[in-house]
């Protein structure tokens, strides 16, 4: 069983008490699903103003749905379509402030005002992208996008393949 300390200070202690943790969590476990799983657990408990964590899955040139907390979600998403779809194809972070101005948004949960979405990428392979998706417009910033970037780079190498 894990306890984890999170701070409620700034951005950058709770990030990197996320680290720390997500560090923590997977270090030992050689499994990919159950490190995304644990990671998706981990964002949504700590990280305020959620309504959706998880991972996508590149599998045969798609986005495929992989482990998440919140509501049912799209299970295939194409690259280049909506946010998650850009991400992908362009391996580069994506803050939309809102999801409803950005061009081909897919509506998995109408809910979803802004959302973040990070590339994946473990010895310059794709593998996933980490989205998360708020109900309140602006929710994501350039603090949570560096603090996002940072756990998927330790995040990587233990769900790669």
């Amino acid at each position: 069983m894990f306890k984890f300390d999170i701070a409620g200070g700034s951005k950058t202690e709770l990030y990197n008490d996320l680290l720390s943790a997500l560090d923590a969590l997977t270090a030992d476990e050689p499994d990919p699903i159950a490190n995304m799983a644990n990671a998706a657990a981990l964002l949504f408990e700590y990280l305020p103003d959620l309504n959706w964590a998880g991972f996508y899955r590149m599998i045969g040139g798609e986005l495929v749905l992989g482990p998440f907390q919140g509501r049912t979600a799209c299970i295939r998403i194409p690259l280049g379509k909506g946010v998650c779809g850009t991400a992908a194809e362009t391996r580069e972070t994506q803050l939309v402030a809102d999801v409803n101005a950005f061009p081909g948004h897919i509506a998995c949960d109408a809910a979803s005002a802004s959302e973040l979405v990070v590339p994946i990428v473990a010895q310059g392979e794709l593998i996933g992208v980490l989205d998360l998706d708020s109900p309140t417009p602006g929710r994501f910033d350039a603090g949570d996008a560096a603090g996002c970037e940072m756990l998927v780079k330790l995040l990587a190498e233990r769900i790669k393949k």
